[in-house]
This record gives structure tokens, sequence and C-alpha cells, in this order.
């Protein structure tokens, strides 16, 4: 009996683990570099010559060069337009009959006749036959199943934020990060993004669509009393996760 509760109890907390793990915890994001990105080495800085006395000026902030983020360290200003629009629906009908009937005679009077027509005795033997022997059945089946959805989606979100060039690729590519938090009447607003970037979509005001963005991850949240008063309690997700019915 000792065994029976003990193995009870320990599947029990196994379906009520693995549905809290499974179901429980917030969707979150790796802002980890893409893999091509840490295996492709950085540009390195070279400089073939060197030219003194030029009245333009030199260094890092010549007079007339691109105020576009060019190094490491720069900062690109992200401009976050994201729109998700999508409709489907969706309906199938199925209808299905089939009817079988099967019966007959096992003797019927033939030519048995007398010479003053059928002969009666015979008949009604055969009739007698036919009442047990008789063999018939009929069968009448339909199966109809009809099913409809739809779902319709529509979301949007602008935002603008500031990123910092990670790394200088090889190609002459950027990889971006930034972050930004927001603390407003004890209302935390989070938003980050990384991805990869060509250096000539950069507009002449040094900003960026996040649509030229390559590989992409976009992060946004809100924490505080807001966000916990419309979040179900820890209570309710722990019984829907392991509730089978």
């Amino acid at each position: 009996m000792k065994k029976i509760i003990l193995f009870t109890i320990t599947l029990f907390s196994f379906v009520l683990f693995s549905g809290c793990t499974a179901n429980l915890t917030d969707p979150e994001i790796d802002f980890q570099p893409p893999k091509y990105v840490e295996q492709m080495p950085a540009r390195e800085s070279k400089q073939d010559f060197a030219s003194t006395g030029s009245i333009f000026g030199q260094g890092d902030n010549p007079l007339f060069s691109d105020r576009k983020a060019m190094h490491v360290n720069d900062i690109v200003t992200v401009t976050i337009s994201e729109t998700a629009k999508s409709s489907s629906v969706g309906a199938k009908s199925l209808a299905e009959s089939d009817v079988s009937a099967l019966g007959g005679g096992l003797f019927t009077s033939g030519g048995a006749t007398t010479g003053t027509g059928t002969n009666g005795s015979v008949q009604n033997a055969l009739n007698k036959a036919n009442g047990f022997a008789n063999a018939g059945f009929t069968t009448n089946s339909s199966n109809t199943y009809s099913g409809k959805g739809s779902a319709t989606k529509d979301a949007s979100f602008t935002t603008t934020i500031s990123a910092r060039i990670v790394k200088v690729l090889a190609n002459g590519n950027y990889f971006i990060s930034g972050k930004r938090e927001i603390l407003v009447d004890n209302q935390k607003q989070l938003i980050q993004i990384s991805g990869v970037i060509r250096p000539y979509d950069i507009d002449q005001f040094n900003k960026i669509s996040s649509a030229s963005i390559s590989d992409a991850k976009i992060f946004y949240k809100t924490e505080g009393d807001t966000n916990r008063a419309t979040q179900q309690g820890w209570g309710t997700k722990i019984i829907q996760a392991v509730w089978p019915f």
C-alpha cells in the first residue's frame, strides 16, 4: 500500500512540475548575436598612408566626413515601426450516407402445377418453408461533419531607440544592440533591439528603419501594478498546466 501511495505521489509531482515548466514560463528572446556574426572576423582598421598638413582636417572627425555611424561604439538611431496583419477563414463540410438491403426466398412454386392449375398444397408447403428459411436485413447509416474556423490579427508597434555598433563585420555590415528602460509612475517599460544592418541603409540623419535590420530581435515589456493586475495568478496557471480536461 505504501509503495502505491509513493508511486502516485511521485507521478503526480512529475506531471505537476513538467506542466509548470512547459506552460508557466514567460516567453523570452535570446539577444545573443547570430552564429555567423560570431564566426565572421571583425574588420581591421588599417591606415595605408598618412597625409600631413591637410587643411580639411584628419583623425576620426575630419571637416567633411560623413556623420553616419561607422565605427564600433558609434550610435545609430533605429525607428521601430512594425505592423502585422493577417486574416484567414476555413470551412469544411462532409456528408456520407449508405443504405443496404438484402432479402430473398429460398423456394418458389416454379412450374409445379397440375392439370387444373397450381397445386395448392405444394404452394402452401413452399410458403411455410420460406417463412422459416427466408433471410433478409436492411442497414442504413449516415455520417455528417461540419467545421468552420477564422482568425484575424492586427498588431502594430512604433517607437524609436538608439543602438550601439557592437561589431563591424569583415564585409562592412554592423551588428548593433540597444536597450532602453523607462520608469514612470511605478510602471517600467523595457525596449531592447539587436540585429545586423548595412551602412548604406543609414540615412543622412543617422537613422535606420527596423525593416532594414537583418536577424532583428525586438523586445518590449511592461512591468508594474497594471501588468500584474492583467496576469493570471500562479495558482490558476498551475491548475491549467496540469488539468487534463
